[in-house]
């Protein structure tokens, strides 16, 4: 034990130790004995020591144990009232006088000789060094029931992933702090109960105090006053705890989202069942199929990776139709209470400003300290005219909050390798981790590790932990949506390159831990998603790739327009003529942010974060021009960096276009950069300008509420069950027309139908032909082509006894229980085919047409 200082008060001790107390009578002085005893035996090495018991209002002998000892150095602190734990430490805590403050337990189940081990750990620098019981090295005598056990370490594990990360055991009644800080803590805290250990560690974390977790010796002691009912009230405690620790500008800005993402769907919010998102094609039916089909799958103990529902007698492959697992299985208890229409309407309205707060949680705590400068570079990444445009029908494009935990994961990697990465440069927050400490860094970006820690000598734990993190998280997104995950990779691959050029030491320190941790991450996420994509790849109904048409890519155009959706600027005839459909405008960031863009490179280009973004932007802008592109308003057409990829696995089935979508978040990072320096600055006229240029881009790019319109009613055929006399066991519902990519509303009907019948055709990927090459839809038939170009044109072409034929044949393929047309743009030229086809007249049953195709009907 070190002297103690000459500037320290005269009355203070080098150590104090505080004992919590609630009715310990038949505890407490056999530990008192043993504490006392060993410090007396040890003085020279604790130098002054005292002892202080804390009694919670203890209704028996307890206090007389104290007073009875007739020890100077042993004082008590008394509470009228039982309150917990927390309010004992608290009081214990507050009357020390110790330079150094050891808090023990009154069972001492770690025995009071494991000070030393404590006592050396703090010495080498740290600001608490606490016990634990489940590192390496520590040593268990008597365990604790097992149950017990179970819920300590599901409770550490709680505790690590959202409160104190890193520790592995807090609860541990056994720790030694530098005194100072332990009663500034304690001082602060609020629990009275059994968290005040979580909330006094987390105090030390968020203030940059070192704390070291050491290995020791503990045996569990009978008579523990915690019961299982405690282990639910520490978890109410943590929760208060994460509430209280909300920033209010975080609060207000996941509002905001929220608010954003309402004002965006208004338009079916309050009414999903009967509201459409017209520009979302047929894609809101069959997304709402897709919940419904999940649903009816878990409900039945179905295979949730298939479905003969459509594509009768064939099936769906719906691991290889992006049906999003990761939420339709979640979200299935919602869906059997009310609906498909309205878990997916939730899921898209939430699932966007999720995905907005993830971005901002990231920009916060790597990219900026000023909470302002993230959300507009937020609100940028996820409501990006790309993104509205698929907010349309595709939330597998739009609920993508994972996205940026990997990133943050595959960083932490990396700065796993070396003590520089991580440290403020002169050109502001690093990339990787802005150390905080102060108040004037109360806006910093929480630390992984500040610059002023000693680094670990071997990253190998926090890798490994750091890589199965990342595997979880991957195969996690993997049942969210793979295309996304591929493109993000693309834009971190993007990102990593330019980075390692322009900071070739960050590069040397940190490939090693960021590929062992890939390596790891790619370990964990195998096995996970191994069996589901085998099953897409090579299960029934799988496909070998689905082609696109020749150029999928953006026209440079598109890069420089306005999105039909842009409030002020957007022109439909416009953005129609640059892309294929209203839900895919994957670029359209508009002329004057890419402007402003290119004067926040050339502004701050020493940077190597901007440097670095901006490679990744026009990397992924070349890259969605796809593997060729035409020169504006010439004929000169050139190969695009695309054609390098095109061919490749994965890659082929890509919408080329699509890579655009990484420009959104690297253009709301170069954003908030450019906002955090803009407020630094004490120039009034910079200031001015600089706002005004961010305005002047950003006010075209404000989304206009998403177009709906009413949706036409199902007949009652369907809601009414008049359709099952038609359908036995084994056979399907044939829709006149199939249902297809172009009109997939009969999908609606079976919903309504409680997907009670199988329907021919649908709209989904599926195989076409011996290569097995994706199309969208069945195979086509003679029967189904015939009825729906019939159901385009109106024209009826002469059936002969050859049509027939094969109608009978088709029908037979589809295990027809009966024919139906429902009312709709040209319903009399299709019930005229289908009477040609079969042979007589159908009947109009419950709104419809319907022919019976069993025999003798």
């Amino acid at each position: 034990m070190t002297k103690p200082s000459r500037s320290r008060p005269a009355w203070a001790v080098d150590l104090t130790v505080v004992i919590p107390a609630f009715n310990e009578e038949q505890r407490l002085g056999p530990t008192l004995d043993a504490v006392i005893r060993y410090l007396r035996e040890n003085e020279g090495r604790w130098g002054e020591w005292e002892v202080v018991v804390a009694d919670d209002g203890s209704t028996d002998t307890t206090r007389d144990v104290v007073t009875g000892l007739k020890e100077p150095r042993v004082q008590l602190v008394t509470s009228a009232r039982h309150h917990g734990k927390g309010n004992a430490l608290r009081l214990g805590v507050a009357a020390s006088r110790g330079r150094r403050v050891l808090v023990t337990d009154a069972d001492l189940a770690a025995p009071i000789e494991e000070l030393e081990q404590l006592d050396k750990a703090l010495g080498e620098g740290n600001a608490a060094a606490i016990g634990s019981r489940s590192v390496p090295g520590a040593t268990i005598g008597n365990r604790q029931h097992p149950l017990r056990e179970l819920l300590g370490r599901a409770g550490n594990l709680l505790i690590r992933r959202t409160t104190v990360p890193g520790i592995r055991d807090t609860q541990c009644g056994f720790k030694l702090f530098d005194g100072e800080k332990a009663r500034e803590a304690f001082a602060a805290s609020r629990i009275n109960g059994w968290g005040i250990d979580v909330e006094v560690l987390r105090h030390f974390h968020r203030a940059d105090w070192q704390v070291a977790e050491v290995p020791i010796r503990w045996s569990h002691q009978p008579g523990s006053k915690l019961r299982h009912l405690d282990y639910v009230r520490v978890l109410a405690e943590l929760t208060r705890l994460r509430a209280r620790s909300l920033r209010p500008a975080d609060v207000f800005a996941v509002t905001l989202f929220l608010l954003m993402s309402m004002a965006l769907y208004s338009g079916r919010l309050f009414d999903p069942d009967h509201r459409y998102l017209p520009d979302s094609l047929q894609d809101q039916n069959q997304w709402e199929w897709f919940f419904d089909v999940t649903a009816h799958n878990l409900a039945h103990l179905h295979n949730p990776l298939f479905s003969d529902l459509q594509g009768f007698p064939d099936g769906v492959n719906l691991m290889a139709n992006t049906v999003m697992l990761g939420l339709t299985v979640p979200f299935t208890p919602l869906t059997l209470l009310a609906g498909p229409a309205v878990s997916l309407s939730v899921v898209m309205t939430l699932g966007l400003a999720v995905t907005a707060a993830a971005w901002y949680w990231l920009i916060v705590r790597r990219v900026v300290r000023r909470r302002s400068a993230a959300f507009v570079g937020a609100s940028l990444a996820a409501f990006a005219p790309p993104m509205v445009s698929h907010a349309n029908a595709h939330p597998n494009f739009v609920v993508l909050f994972m996205i940026p935990l990997i990133i943050d994961r595959a960083l932490r990697l990396c700065s796993a390798g070396s003590a520089g990465i991580g440290r403020r440069s002169t050109d502001g927050p690093s990339w990787l981790v802005a150390p905080r400490g102060g108040a004037a860094d109360r806006y910093s970006p929480a630390p992984l590790q500040s610059a002023a820690e000693p680094q670990p000598t071997s990253p190998g734990p926090r890798v490994v932990r750091d890589g199965v993190v990342l595997g979880l998280m991957a195969a996690y997104q993997v049942f969210l949506g793979e295309e996304p995950l591929l493109l993000a990779a693309i834009g971190m691959v993007l990102f990593a390159g330019a980075y390692g050029l322009v900071c070739r030491d960050v590069a040397r320190a940190a490939w090693r831990p960021l590929l062992k941790g890939l390596a790891i991450a790619a370990a964990v996420c195998l096995p996970l998603v191994a069996y589901p994509l085998f099953w897409q790849f090579a299960g029934p109904q799988s496909y070998a790739h689905m082609p696109h048409s020749n150029n999928s890519g953006n026209s440079p155009l598109a890069l420089l327009s306005f999105a039909e959706r842009s409030l002020v600027a957007g022109s439909a005839q416009r953005a129609n003529a640059l892309s294929p459909n209203p839900t895919e405008q994957n670029a359209f960031y508009g002329w004057p942010l890419v402007l402003l863009a290119f004067a926040i490179v050339v502004r701050l280009w020493e940077q190597a974060l901007v440097k670095a973004l901006a490679v990744t932007a026009v990397g992924a802008a070349l890259l969605s021009l796809g593997p060729e592109f035409r020169i504006p308003m010439t004929d000169k057409v050139y190969p695009g960096p695309w054609a390098l990829l095109a061919k490749l696995p994965l890659f082929e089935s890509v919408i080329e276009g699509r890579v655009a979508m990484i420009c959104a978040p690297v253009l709301g990072m170069l954003l908030a950069v450019a906002l955090d320096r803009l407020t630094a600055t004490r120039t009034p006229g910079t200031q001015y300008l600089g706002l005004l240029g961010v305005c002047l881009a950003l006010l075209p790019l404000v989304p206009a509420p998403l177009k709906t319109a009413e949706r036409p009613a199902t007949p009652a055929f369907f809601t009414d069950g008049a359709w099952q006399p038609y359908v036995r066991g084994g056979e399907s519902l044939v829709t006149v027309p199939l249902p297809d990519a172009g009109d997939a509303e009969a999908l609606h009907w079976q919903q309504q139908a409680g997907l009670g019948f199988r329907l021919p055709g649908g709209y989904f990927n599926g195989p076409y032909g011996s290569d097995r090459t994706g199309i969208y839809g069945a195979s086509p038939r003679y029967t189904s082509d015939l009825l729906r170009d019939v159901g385009d044109t109106g024209v009826v072409p002469k059936l002969d006894a050859t049509w027939r034929a094969q109608a009978r044949l088709d029908f037979a393929y589809w295990r027809a229980g009966a024919l139906v047309v429902a009312p709709g743009p040209h319903d009399e030229p299709l019930r005229r085919a289908v009477t040609e086809l079969v042979g007589r007249d159908g009947k109009w049953v419950a709104g419809v047409w319907v022919w019976d195709l069993h025999d003798g009907s």
